[in-house]
């Protein structure tokens, strides 16, 4: 019992000792760092996109436009000028204001008539606006059409302002006593939003740590490190230590991109950020969130499986990414059907791949935060997953104790024959 006790706490030193080296050693690694600048340099560009924006097109002028109202309603309250666009109200001279337009000194004319008791609007330019300012005025033009039938009505203006502002109230009713509530359009939106970015989440953080942890197995394997290493550390170890340090580096970084996320919601544009992000948690359940999480970490430990097996296939790093890409496709599958959803996350292959332990971190929370689903369909999905893990990291621990010191060239099929070969 004794000698039990001591092997037992002489695999554990072994492992704190493989996991601290390999990842104080990427901790430190520039690929890493430059990563990890990487995506909070996106993130920032998302947040400050406005004022970057601004930064590079900060010195145009704003738009002169030219309203020409030959109708008797008043639609100057509608045309407001802004830093993008300048409005000259009760405009007359039709042919000056033209020549203005062909001398570059005036950008648009839109000029309002009555047609068959509908407003019917003419926009003149000589330069072709840009698509958001013709959006611009499009919109101001559809609500000024509106305001102007309201107006037709001889309506006073209160009762104008009553109808212009009407909103419907929407509320949800389940008929069906045996199952719960229906999701609200908030909620479904809430979770449909979440569901992307653990997706993408889920994309990246494969895309960087399967690759490091395949790399860093067939780094040590090219240089005939394993062979010293595994004379005192037996290959179980190795696998399970690797592994462990790969997903405490993906947590890390993790925490690290959450922790200034958080600084810039709180802390920029007024706590605006941080007011959109609480109130789309607010929609979201205590369950949904737990899902998430769960989707989100058993997936990553999947790939990292998957990774430290192929790593210990390859003879060199150079043929890292040979066995990677089958990995990555599936990946690249997956991120493509989430983003599918956006319009419908109930199609039917959303519901196929949310149930494929490799593309079901992916999909699945669309599916409970975005679709009125049953509690055992993700159940279902989550048991697979965990169930998945379990064979790869039984099947992986048995292959990798076999084919981490079997050197084989060839493709992937041919290396795992190799091994099977030489020790069966």
């Amino acid at each position: 019992m004794r000698s039990l006790r001591i092997r037992l706490v002489a695999t554990l030193s072994k492992f704190n000792l493989l996991m601290k080296q390999l990842y104080r050693s990427k901790l430190k690694s520039k690929s890493f760092v430059l990563m990890t600048c990487l995506y909070i340099l996106a993130m920032s560009v998302a947040i400050f996109w406005s004022d970057i924006k601004e930064l590079f097109t900060g010195n145009d002028q704003a738009k002169q436009i030219a309203i020409v109202n030959e109708t008797t309603a008043d639609l100057s309250g509608l045309f407001v000028s802004n830093d993008d666009m300048k409005f000259l109200q009760n405009e007359k001279n039709l042919s000056k204001l033209e020549k203005k337009v062909k001398d570059e000194k005036l950008d648009a004319i839109v000029k309002i008539t009555d047609q068959n008791g509908q407003l019917h609007a003419e926009i003149a330019t000589y330069t072709p606006l840009k698509l958001n300012d013709q959006t611009t005025i499009s919109s101001l033009l559809q609500y000024a059409g509106q305001h102007y039938a309201v107006q037709k009505l001889s309506l006073t203006s209160e009762q104008a302002a009553q109808i212009m502002s009407a909103k419907t109230i929407i509320s949800n009713k389940n008929l069906n006593e045996e199952s719960s509530g229906g999701k609200s359009e908030e909620e479904k939106q809430s979770g449909l939003w979440v569901s992307y970015a653990v997706g993408i989440l889920i994309y990246f953080f494969i895309s960087t740590f399967l690759s490091m942890i395949t790399t860093e197995i067939a780094s040590e394997k090219g240089s005939r490190a394993m062979e010293m290493l595994l004379v005192s550390v037996k290959p179980a170890t190795h696998f399970k230590a690797k592994i462990a340090g790969v997903l405490l580096l993906a947590l890390t970084q993790m925490g690290i991109i959450a922790v200034v996320f958080l600084v810039y919601a709180k802390f920029v544009k007024n706590g605006v950020i941080w007011d959109a992000a609480t109130s789309i948690v607010k929609e979201l359940s205590l369950g949904y969130v737990i899902y998430a999480i769960l989707f989100l970490l058993l997936t990553i430990v999947l790939y990292l499986i998957v990774g430290a097996l192929f790593g210990s296939l390859v003879s060199k790093v150079e043929e890292a990414g040979q066995v990677l890409m089958p990995a990555m496709m599936i990946t690249l599958i997956g991120f493509y059907v989430m983003l599918s959803g956006i319009g419908n996350p109930d199609t039917l292959i959303i519901k196929i791949f949310s149930y494929i332990p490799f593309t079901s971190g992916m999909v699945m929370p669309m599916r409970i935060g975005a679709t009125d689903i049953g509690g055992m369909v993700p159940l279902l999905s989550l048991g697979i997953l965990v169930a998945t893990i379990i064979i790869a990291y039984l099947f992986s621990l048995s292959f990798y104790k076999r084919s981490v010191l079997t050197y084989s060239t060839g493709g992937v099929i041919q290396k795992i024959k190799t091994v099977l070969k030489v020790t069966t």
